[in-house]
């Protein structure tokens, strides 16, 4: 049997809300890996939210976080970690001069969250745990080493003039795109670099296990997956994909995570 490395998305892809995850599913995974294969998380969120995924399914591999931005193994200290910062001049900047659009924004370095104010209806995109330390305030107070992340919570109708701004300004250094533009926020902007992207990490940890491209299997459902399924010898895309996605997947599922796609698919790839 071919043995392979699958990278797997987790919000909209494996889970579909914040922390439920099926006593079977990570019994699946725990039997894949015994039987050679490997399993490396790629996701947008931070290591503290990931974790419990990772360890659920007792992973043995690097962990892919901040959408490719920070890449580190949990179990090896020695592992030559990948931590992609974006200049905070450039976010202080950003978030200065569109304050007026701004209903909220958030910088993480790690497990620190810098959060302009507080509002209990963003508090689930913060991904708190006890291991956060949060610092309240203004962002040129607050923030002052490079942040792995920063995330714009737009008023209403601003996302694309804050896009405007970032590309105008900002053009080959830093790039931006929106989560989504309904439902409880009108929109969402995650301010990233263009060195920061999940295809890339992923090129990354295959080699360091030693699987080559074409054993490489991705599943994703979000803009943020492209490059992930670009460089996957097989790119699988989830019901309900955005769009971009599904142009460059080589499979497209009608199955979501409510119906444990990611397990189902791969039982069937690998016929067990």
């Amino acid at each position: 049997m071919n043995k392979y490395l699958f990278a797997i998305d987790l919000d909209g892809t494996l889970l579909y809300d914040f922390d439920t995850l099926d006593e079977t599913v990570c019994d699946f995974m725990k039997k894949i890996q015994s039987l050679g294969h490997k399993i490396v998380i790629a996701t947008g969120r931070p290591f503290r939210s990931s974790r419990f995924i990772y360890e659920r399914f007792g992973l043995d591999t690097p962990i892919i976080n901040y959408n490719g931005g920070l890449v580190t193994h949990p179990l090896n200290p020695h592992f030559p970690m990948i931590d992609i910062t974006l200049n905070k001049d450039y976010i202080i900047d950003i978030f200065e001069n569109n304050v007026e659009l701004i209903r909220n924004a958030f910088s993480e370095v790690r497990d620190n969250i810098y959060l302009f104010q507080e509002e209990k209806a963003i508090n689930p995109l913060l991904h708190k745990t006890d291991d956060s330390n949060l610092y309240l305030g203004h962002l040129k107070d607050t923030l002052k080493v490079n942040p792995n992340g920063f995330i714009i919570i737009g008023k209403q109708g601003s996302g694309r003039r804050i896009e405007a701004y970032v590309h105008q300004k900002y053009e080959g250094k830093v790039l931006s795109r929106i989560w989504n533009l309904a439902g409880e926020f009108d929109s969402i902007i995650e301010i990233y670099t263009p060195e920061s992207n999940k295809g890339k990490a992923l090129k990354f940890v295959a080699e360091y296990l030693g699987f080559s491209q074409s054993e490489v299997v991705a599943i994703g459902d979000g803009h943020n997956d492209i490059e992930m399924i670009e460089y996957a010898g097989l790119g699988v895309a989830v019901k309900n994909s955005h769009p971009e996605l599904l142009k460059v997947a080589n499979i497209a599922l009608d199955m979501g995570p409510r119906d444990n796609c990611v397990m189902r698919f791969i039982s069937d790839f690998l016929n067990i």
